[in-house]
């Protein structure tokens, strides 16, 4: 049985739909923590059962009789993210599971300018010591932040933030279909696999051009210095992690850390992943 953790989340939800459209249901598990927000699995053949990275016991029934486990990321950094992984891994190996699946990141690496990439390459750690068969899932970067971090542009058409650079925007539906794709076919990566990534990266300029296209409206790009952005995080009183997370995203995308385009995600689809410009339009159109 293929088990998949956060099943109830964005990109957990559709790696089920794309098992359920290439395997039997009854081959089909799913970790979530509220298992009334996954009866419509259930309804279907899939088994339900209640998990929760931070419970350990919990995750020994939830991962009973495993083949499989996709562990989709906790989303937390630094120890208590890798606390919560370790428990996944712990619990996926007593339960007798041939394979660990993880989402980890195209950029994943311990000298990463981006701190989330640090508990990715720190979990990909876990699993090359777990003793079993892994794959890491080297994602791009989810297509869904460069909405959020043109942000006004969609009004204004005024793109402000620090300098940055080119970004290979990947959507979550492209990502868990390909993840759903390894799944059923396992064994088909071992290890981390080549970046999963759309055809072409663009950086915060190119992206407000394609939404000059859309909306008719001249694109402007204001550049604000580092140390001007992160004061204004500071005076708005975020916490430092996440100040840490949005200057250390322009910091890393500067030097190229998400700049690499792959054919692998292509393969695995039988298709081009979708481009931004489907995506700003989608955007567009649910404001």
């Amino acid at each position: 049985m293929i088990i998949v953790t956060g099943a109830s989340g964005q990109l957990g939800r559709a790696v089920t739909e794309g098992l359920l459209a290439r395997l039997p249901s009854e081959q089909v598990g799913v970790s979530v923590r509220d298992p009334d927000k996954a009866q419509d699995f259930a309804a279907r053949g899939v088994r339900v059962r209640q998990g929760d990275f931070a419970d350990p016991e919990s995750l020994k029934h939830a991962f009973e009789g495993a083949t499989q486990v996709l562990i989709v990321s906790s989303g937390k950094l630094g120890e208590e993210g890798l606390r919560l992984h370790q428990n996944a891994v712990g619990a996926a190996r007593e339960a007798g599971a041939r394979r660990l699946l993880y989402t980890s990141h195209m950029a994943a690496g311990p000298d990463s300018l981006f701190p989330p990439m640090w508990t990715h390459a720190a979990t990909e750690d876990l699993l090359r010591a777990s003793g079993l068969a892994f794959t890491s899932l080297r994602n791009g970067f989810y297509a869904s932040s460069a909405a959020w971090l043109l942000g006004p542009a969609f009004q204004t058409g005024e793109v402000s933030g620090p300098q940055d650079g080119p970004v290979s925007w990947t959507t979550h539906a492209d990502l868990a279909e390909a993840a759903a794709v390894i799944l059923a076919d396992e064994g088909k990566f071992d290890g981390p696999t080549p970046p999963l990534t759309s055809s072409r990266a663009l950086d915060l300029t190119q992206l407000g051009d394609l939404l000059a296209d859309l909306t008719g409206r001249p694109s402007r790009r204001v550049t604000v210095p580092d140390d001007a952005y992160r004061a204004g995080m500071v005076a708005a009183g975020l916490p430092e992690e996440r100040i840490a997370v949005s200057t250390g995203l322009f910091a890393a995308s500067r030097r190229g850390e998400f700049a690499a385009t792959d054919p692998t995600l292509a393969a695995l689809l039988g298709r081009e992943p979708t481009g931004m410009r489907e995506v700003l339009a989608g955007a567009l159109a649910a404001r």
